[in-house]
């Protein structure tokens, strides 16, 4: 195997590490698990319970819409789709990222209505793995798209 044929097997398999985790991450959110304690750290107040679901509820309407505004473009990986445009019309005109940042709000609200260690662990967790496949998709944008830094200057997240 050449040093190029490496490189490329190397980011294929940390693009695929990092959807991975992202996704059981996420998966985590709606398992109970026995052996972990789930050790509140203030007790869950109506007020917080709604405030979180208030929080997932937008968000997920905010991810729903960015859905639909890549349309065809859309892929869990941060490699844009061989054909792909790059999208800066519709939810993307405010940010660039508005479906990994749904994803952590959603994750936030959920630990807003439980107010546990346990997922307060996961929404970090989700963040820092979030915050490693923007930069990577972000890096390939800046290849494929020559106009994609005219764009990042003008929609800062």
């Amino acid at each position: 195997m050449t040093k190029f044929q490496l490189k490329i097997f190397l980011n294929a398999s940390y693009e695929i590490i990092l959807v991975f985790l992202q996704f059981f991450i996420i998966s985590l959110h709606f398992f109970k698990w026995e052996f972990i304690p789930e050790k509140q750290i203030i007790k869950v107040t109506p007020f917080s319970y709604f405030v979180g679901f208030l929080i997932i509820i937008i968000a997920f309407i905010i991810l729903l819409v960015a859905i639909k505004d890549l349309g065809r473009n859309l892929s869990p990986f941060p490699r844009p789709l061989k054909n792909s445009n790059l999208v800066t019309k519709g939810i993307y005109r405010f940010t660039r990222h508005p479906m990994y940042y749904s994803l952590i709000f959603i994750s936030f609200g959920v630990f807003i209505t439980k107010l546990s260690f346990y997922y307060l662990f996961l929404s970090t967790s989700l963040i820092l793995i979030i915050k490693f496949k923007i930069a990577l998709e972000e890096q390939y944008l800046k290849n494929k798209f020559k106009n994609y830094l005219l764009y990042k200057n003008k929609v800062n997240y």
